[in-house]
């Protein structure tokens, strides 16, 4: 028996991405589509301008667009609703949640508090344990889970086999961001055509921070950051589609073997979830490419259906006493929808959902 799933602003680009992944999830039948402002009372092929590259689900098509409504949402009973709400809308999220749902949501309001999990499965699967003290600290029946800021997702996949097997000090990273990340209509083109942008408003915060809560430790009062780890982050977009590319630099505790890392990156399957069968967990979460010139976002961005990192370019760097390496990600599925239906899944395998 599937479970039934939602997604709340379904006709945005992150939206999109949660709606071609879940139209054929094995595990998850979608009952409900729901968006604000005036797509709502529409089918949803005339609701929606759809820019994905996967053709909109016949089964999708006809499906009624329902109002941002918590009484609305409440009628399809759904067992996970997976949010891509803007960011000023997180309150519905958090009526949702006190009502007694289970809300995945990538938006970035809460993603810092200790009691939320900021999850990237085979990175802090165990993280998810907070969503008891979540439940008892707030008196919530059900709970809300995040999905990390796109850039930091990439990041901190690469990071993990990094800092399991050498230990990390200090990270510097370059970002190389893609337009889709500001979203739908979120870049004018006269303003990225023939253009770089070297600043994106929040962007280095949320990659310094959450990088830090994402390498912490679940305790009985929620996730204590990791006080060890220094992060300096410098973000840009460029006018590439999809993909976000970051050029990082470690401190290592240890001094590694370039072959060594390597090794670490290949073997690393994300063993905090290995072995549950999570339908959208990909077989290599990070690929590594040893030609000088790769990874490249057009060639390399839909590796393991997006949902794997790709880094290249491992070298030694002297100035840090470590290493330092290009890593590119797709972002609006290992840095948001498909991270989100991981969590699903997770959640889901772990017997949290439905509650």
């Amino acid at each position: 028996m599937r479970l039934r799933v939602a997604v709340l602003g379904a006709t945005g680009l992150v939206g999109q991405r949660f709606v071609s992944l879940l139209a054929r999830h094995p595990w998850f039948e979608l009952v409900a589509l729901v968006a604000s402002g005036r797509s709502a009372g529409q089918r949803f092929r005339d609701a929606v301008r759809w820019v994905i590259e996967q053709p909109l689900p016949d089964d999708v098509a006809d499906i009624k667009v329902e109002p941002l409504d918590v009484n609305v949402i409440s009628s399809y009973e759904p067992d996970i609703l997976f949010s891509a709400l803007p960011s000023e809308l997180y309150e519905v999220e958090v009526e949702l949640a006190r009502r007694g749902y289970v809300v995945v949501s990538n938006s970035s309001p809460m993603r810092l508090e200790a009691d939320i999990p900021l999850l990237n499965p085979e990175v802090n699967a165990d993280h998810v344990d907070v969503v008891e003290v979540q439940r008892a600290l707030r008196g919530w029946r059900g709970f809300i889970a995040k999905v990390p800021n796109c850039t930091t997702a990439i990041l901190t996949l690469s990071l993990k086999p990094i800092h399991d097997e050498f230990g990390v000090r200090r990270v510097i990273v370059s970002t190389m961001q893609a337009i889709s990340g500001a979203g739908l209509t979120g870049l004018p083109a006269m303003m990225i055509q023939d253009n770089i942008i070297p600043y994106i408003e929040g962007e280095e915060e949320k990659v310094e921070r959450e990088t830090l809560k994402i390498l912490g430790e679940p305790t009985s009062k929620g996730v204590k950051w990791n006080d060890k780890i220094l992060v300096t982050a410098s973000c840009h977009r460029l006018p590439v589609l999809e993909g976000h590319m970051e050029a990082v630099f470690v401190e290592t505790e240890r001094k590694p073997d370039l072959e060594e890392v390597v090794r670490a990156m290949e073997e690393f399957k994300g063993n905090r979830i290995r072995g549950l069968g999570l339908p959208t967990a990909p077989a290599k979460p990070i690929i590594v490419r040893r030609e000088a010139d790769r990874p490249q976002t057009r060639l390399d961005r839909m590796e393991g259906g997006g949902m794997s990192v790709v880094v290249g370019r491992i070298r030694e760097d002297k100035v840090l006493g470590g290493i330092k390496y290009i890593v590119l990600g797709h972002n609006t599925i290992r840095g948001a929808a498909g991270t989100g239906v991981l969590i699903g899944e997770l959640l889901a395998r772990r017997g949290l959902a439905p509650l």
